[in-house]
This record gives C-alpha cells, sequence and structure tokens, in this order.
C-alpha cells in the first residue's frame, strides 16, 4: 500500500524528463500539461548539493561564484532519485545534487511562472510591510 501523501502533487508530478545533451538541456512536461525547459548552465547554478550550496552555516562552492567550466556545465546523465527527484551527472564527475521536482517547478524559468512569482513576491511584501494582525 503507497501512501498518497508522499505522491507529488499534480503540478510536480513530470509525465515525460529529456535529457538532450547536445542541446545541452533538461525538459520536463509536467503532469498538469506544463512545460519546463532548463539550460544546463542554469541548471548547474541550481544544484543544491552541500558542497554547491554549504552546509552548518558555511557557503557552498557556488556561493563563490566560481567561473564555471565547459565540463562543470556539461550534462552527461540524468538518474531518477525515487519519485521525487533527478540527479544530473556533470562532465566534471559532479552529481552530488537532488533536484526535487518540487524545487525544479518552483524554478520554472517561464514567463508566466517568473511572473506569477514576482505577483507572490509583491503580495508577501505588501504583507510585511502591514505587519502583524
Amino acid at each position: 500500500m503507497h501512501d498518497a501523501s508522499a505522491r507529488p502533487a499534480p503540478t510536480d508530478a513530470p509525465a515525460r524528463i529529456h535529457a538532450d545533451r547536445d542541446a545541452g538541456t533538461l525538459r520536463i512536461d509536467w503532469a498538469d500539461g506544463h512545460a519546463t525547459t532548463y539550460d544546463a548552465v542554469t541548471l548547474r547554478w541550481m544544484c543544491p548539493c552541500a558542497y554547491c550550496r554549504g552546509e552548518a552555516g558555511l557557503p557552498g562552492w557556488l556561493d563563490t561564484m566560481p567561473t564555471l567550466t565547459p565540463d562543470q556545465t556539461r550534462l552527461t546523465d540524468v538518474a531518477l532519485v525515487g519519485r521525487y527527484a533527478l540527479a544530473p551527472t556533470w562532465a566534471d564527475g559532479h552529481g552530488l545534487g537532488f533536484y526535487t521536482f518540487r524545487m525544479l517547478r518552483d524554478a520554472c524559468p517561464c514567463e508566466a511562472c517568473a511572473a506569477a512569482r514576482d505577483q507572490d513576491a509583491a503580495v508577501g511584501a505588501r504583507h510585511d510591510a502591514a505587519g502583524p494582525p
């Protein structure tokens, strides 16, 4: 028996995942009909692993704003992690980051999703400025 609460929400569930290594893109067609395409450079900058993002209050390697080499931004493989994430492997051998479907959907770079994030941020800022009820 599967716990329904462990399943991704419909907007988090990928229907199809395609890594085009030659083009340097990762496309996710979501179950709700939305599609997201990431270029490999953007995806590499998103790496959520402890080495790249830091841990225990210390900054990660990507926080130092390094210049990424072509091997660090060339996607060589993408593996599923359970039913909740992807683990890309880069040409330099890095493959520690688990990119959850929720993280990938939340960071969708399309114009509609970017506008929705901007609107949500504006609403949050107005709420914060109003103070406690």
